[in-house]
């Protein structure tokens, strides 16, 4: 859980694309309750397959929330997730 969660906190907040396992995706990252719960969201482009999962940060640590999938498949796309050298030019563009 700890590489997990390593790989998780170096992802910027905001939209991005990048590709895991041989697929591009546009990801977003967003934070909610000062940073006590996190979500991400991938949909990849030109395909099918979507990404969901909800983090969120407890006094007796973090719980991982995949949304409807198994634990490891949204484990294993963070854990292979490189983002884009510079998405949006650079800047992290947050979707409304």
């Amino acid at each position: 859980m700890q590489a997990f969660l390593n790989a998780f906190d170096t992802l910027p907040f905001g939209t991005f694309t990048g590709t895991s396992h041989g697929r591009r995706y546009v990801v977003v990252k967003s934070g909610f309750s000062g940073g006590a719960s996190q979500k991400l969201v991938a949909e990849e482009l030109g395909g099918t397959d979507y990404i969901s999962l909800n983090l969120y940060r407890t006094r007796s640590g973090a719980l991982l929330r995949p949304c409807e999938m198994p634990e490891a498949k949204v484990i294993g796309f963070v854990l292979d997730l490189r983002i884009d050298a510079a998405p949006y030019g650079g800047r992290s563009v947050s979707v409304p």
